[in-house]
């Protein structure tokens, strides 16, 4: 479960996104894939913790996603789902060669003092690392809410994403804000890929599977839900940890998927995601 708060922090950026900018971001993984590099270097060359890394490298990947949106993803918002589709995935090729050529194939992890610290909870001893994960997406994921219920620039961000016309006749800048919404979604990557390299090891060929996660928690959860994302994460979270533990570990995403199966089944909308009409 605590894991899965994690992942619900990485899948929230792209629900995020497409919540309103209605862009599915299908180098999501891959952008993650970097953080987690990022906050590799960050502690093998400057020895930062990774979740103090969370800071430089969250603020990085929202200049990166605000130009990336500005820059190249806005020209698309009017075309096709499918250039979007081809764009975004091509953004993901470059990134995951880039990787390979920089890294190498070889698995990279970080090795903290406290990584082998736990905490007795009665019968139950639980990962400390996972347990400062786990309160650090929490803390993460509330600043965001906070935002978007209470800022101003988070209530126009939300007028944009409830009605695109009337945000453009009241005088919204909706190609900026979008931008920013991008660059949102993209810390929250790099917020997750920082916490999330000290409980996996990292490689390029990484990212492509973090993309179908991530996916497969917002359709969960709801698309464009925060709180779905959320709880999409700790129900796959949950579900993995028990399908490793009860069958085998190579059946976690045949379970997680199944999930996914029964609620495109019985309830299409996610979770706590709104019925269209």
């Amino acid at each position: 479960m605590l894991t899965g708060l994690v992942y619900g922090l990485m899948a929230l950026g792209l629900s995020v996104i497409f919540g309103v900018v209605r862009v599915v971001n299908f180098a999501h993984g891959e952008m993650m894939t970097v953080a987690m590099y990022a906050a590799t270097v960050l502690f093998a060359v400057f020895k930062v913790d990774p979740f103090l890394a969370m800071l430089p490298v969250a603020a990085a990947f929202f200049v990166f996603g605000y130009a990336l949106q500005a820059g190249f993803i806005n020209p698309f918002i009017t075309r096709p789902e499918h250039s979007q589709f081809m764009l975004l995935v091509a953004v993901a090729i470059i990134i995951v060669n880039t990787l390979l050529i920089l890294f190498g194939p070889d698995a990279r992890s970080v090795q903290t003092s406290y990584g082998f610290d736990s905490f007795a909870l009665g019968p139950l001893i639980v990962d400390a690392t996972k347990v400062y994960a786990g309160a650090a997406a929490i803390v993460t994921t509330s600043a965001l809410f906070v935002f978007f219920r209470h800022a101003r620039i988070g209530t126009a961000i939300r007028a944009c994403a409830d009605n695109y016309t009337g945000a453009l006749v009241v005088g919204l800048d909706v190609n900026r804000l979008y931008a920013l919404t991008f660059g949102l979604g993209a810390a929250c990557v790099g917020a997750a890929g920082s916490m999330l390299v000290l409980l996996v090891d990292v490689t390029p060929a990484l990212g492509p599977s973090y993309t179908l996660l991530a996916f497969v928690i917002v359709i969960t959860g709801g698309l464009g839900s925060m709180p779905g994302a959320l709880l999409g994460g700790v129900l796959i979270g949950f579900t993995e940890a028990l399908a490793g533990l009860v069958f085998t570990p190579s059946a976690k995403s045949m379970f997680a998927f199944a999930i996914l199966v029964l609620v495109l089944l019985f309830r299409p909308q996610g979770l706590l995601g709104k019925k269209l009409a």
